[in-house]
């Protein structure tokens, strides 16, 4: 059942194009056309939005001649604002694949592992086609049409789970959804997932993975798929916190570590006095502590963390295509 403001965009759409538009996807289309148009969130919530609208523009077989009818059907646009975003969508759509606009997924379990994160795992109703070191847009019905980026934690898997970890950003009202109000039984929406430049490159070249916060999901994304090929290749992975309790995954991690004998994990404590010396300070400076000739350097994490990045490693010796940052805001 969906609300009266969606019944009526979707009669109205039915009405200029029948057939042209499912009921069942209308209040979540109704709902992004409409954030997406009030232009209040931040560019990566917008480009996410603009990902989900491009694959439906090509799920739905939209057409330049759909623009009158959609528009006409959002009741009280402006016409001028209605064209840009159309012709965004457009753009969008021509840079995506085939497939279903998103993925229906079930929470099956919801971990608050350390005060502020939880991790989720979901089910989607169809298997998500997701590489390690992709980013995903999701969504929650708690708050409609607002699309926020998340990598999965883990390469695909046999049961087709999917697992995020999430930050509760202050004023974050998505992040704070997902962290203290979503439960296991409830409904996400998982939109088709892209490219965000930490994909694994580099054949056999060893691998330096720098994690920050919930950076550290599509790093241990990239352990998983290491551990799975038949070439292997030497890991060092630093997880960066400020103190001993803020590493959230310590358990997952603490299995990764005994499970292989290629992968070497190097805490890295900010502001722990009780730390041991090797592990007290920034992700950044003990990277370039353990940097070595040849690897391939990933860093995922907050903003200041990748500033430092791209100022400082660099300057130790890591050549400009052997760093890999994200290029889409999903952290």
């Amino acid at each position: 059942m969906i609300d009266e403001t969606a019944g009526r965009f979707w009669a109205a759409t039915q009405d200029r194009c029948p057939g042209q538009l499912p009921e069942r996807d209308a209040a979540l289309l109704h709902a992004t056309l409409l954030r997406l148009l009030d232009g209040g969130d931040d560019r990566a919530a917008r480009l996410a939005s603009l990902r989900v609208l491009g694959c439906a523009y090509r799920d739905l077989g939209w057409r330049p001649w759909h623009a009158a009818a959609l528009g006409g059907a959002l009741l009280a646009v402006p016409g001028v604002r209605w064209r840009r975003v159309w012709r965004l969508v457009e753009r969008t759509a021509a840079r995506v694949g085939d497939g279903p606009a998103w993925w229906p997924a079930e929470v099956v379990d919801h971990d608050r592992a350390v005060e502020g994160v939880a991790a989720l795992t979901v089910r989607p109703l169809r298997r998500l086609p997701h590489r390690p070191g992709q980013a995903v847009p999701v969504c929650t019905p708690r708050h409609p049409g607002r699309w926020r980026w998340l990598s999965p934690a883990n390469a695909p898997r046999a049961d087709g789970t999917v697992e995020f970890h999430v930050r509760a950003v202050p004023g974050g009202s998505v992040s704070g959804s997902l962290v203290h109000e979503v439960r296991p039984g409830e409904l996400l929406h998982l939109g088709a997932p892209v490219d965000s430049g930490l994909e694994l490159a580099g054949g056999d070249d060893d691998l330096l993975l720098v994690a920050g916060g919930t950076g550290l999901a599509p790093l241990r994304a990239l352990v998983e798929q290491v551990a799975g090929a038949s070439t292997r290749r030497r890991v060092t992975l630093i997880v960066g916190a400020r103190t001993f309790t803020d590493v959230y995954d310590a358990i997952a991690l603490d299995k990764l570590q005994q499970a292989y004998d290629w992968l070497t994990m190097v805490p890295a404590f900010s502001d722990d006095p009780d730390a041991e010396p090797a592990e007290q300070g920034t992700a950044i400076g003990l990277a370039i502590h353990h940097h070595r000739p040849g690897q391939h350097v990933y860093a995922c994490g907050p903003p200041a963390m990748l500033t430092a990045a791209r100022r400082w490693l660099p300057i130790a010796g890591v050549p400009a295509d052997r760093l890999h940052l994200p290029t889409l805001g999903q952290r």
